[in-house]
């Protein structure tokens, strides 16, 4: 047969009271254990944590060290094609000049040639 009981409310209370306090002082215990090993594991995490901010400063270093070298071989790109650019526009100037003197040079033959046929003609009549 079931040993019964006849338990007060006085009596669990105490019972559920000494029970918290049971499992208060084994965390406790368990707490204190651990420490040396928290304040290590705490420290490895602060180290991977400042390791990977390292990384993180070197890689965003390298990618503006990267972003800068881009930029500069763009200017230096643009650079070339603006000088390309001015020596086309030069040179198709010159040759405009040149046209433009030929045609002049041309022109003066021209009349010199008429002007020698005329003096010809009139050398001829007189």
């Amino acid at each position: 047969m079931r040993n019964i009981r006849d338990d007060e409310l006085s009596d669990r209370r105490g019972k559920a009271v000494s029970a918290k306090a049971a499992l208060l002082q084994a965390y406790r215990a368990a707490k204190e254990a651990a420490e040396p090993g928290r304040e290590a594991r705490q420290a490895e995490r602060i180290a991977f944590a400042e390791a990977r901010e390292f990384r993180r400063a070197e890689r965003e270093q390298v990618k503006l060290a990267e972003q800068a070298r881009v930029e500069a071989e763009m200017a230096a790109r643009e650079a070339m094609i603006v000088a390309a650019a001015r020596a086309e526009a030069e040179e198709r100037e010159l040759a405009a000049k040149n046209r433009i003197a030929r045609v002049l040079q041309d022109e003066a033959a021209r009349k010199a040639e008429r002007d020698r046929r005329y003096a010809n003609r009139k050398a001829r009549r007189a």
